[in-house]
């Protein structure tokens, strides 16, 4: 059975997915932050409440062309928190430039609603890693 993280988590993703920003912001607390750490093309930005969670996905969904967003690996770690592991191509409707990243998202549930998104993203090229970590 899933837990009630992932299944709350699963419907803000599917929702996503068909880009229907109330549904989205639906799964979201009145007091939710949603922080995204940045890229090394992406600027870091923090988002609060509903009105912020609103603001991240509108720019999501009208300011980028989804090419691919894969959500990887979720992990449970407890009845209230889920941490995901995806990758993502967007381009920029504006520019036409290219965003790859790939990332980790931490979820925090509180009475069926997300109450904390964290992101960690990096979008290096991993063939541009130092050391001996080849194309992992």
């Amino acid at each position: 059975m899933k837990t009630i993280a992932r299944q709350v988590v699963e419907k803000m993703f599917a929702v996503f997915a068909q880009q229907d920003i109330n549904a989205i912001v639906d799964t979201f607390s009145d007091d939710a932050v949603l922080i995204h750490h940045g890229t090394q093309i992406m600027p870091s930005a923090k988002f609060i409440g509903k009105e912020g969670a609103r603001m991240f996905f509108e720019y999501n969904i009208h300011a980028l062309e989804v090419v691919y967003f894969h959500t990887n690996e979720f992990i449970d770690a407890g009845e209230d928190k889920l941490i995901v592991l995806g990758n993502e191509h967007f381009i920029s409707k504006e520019s036409g430039a290219e965003m790859k990243n790939r990332w980790v998202q931490i979820y925090t549930i509180t009475h069926g609603l997300i109450s904390k998104m964290e992101e960690f993203a990096s979008s290096a090229a991993p063939e541009s890693y130092g050391g001996n970590a080849g194309g992992l």
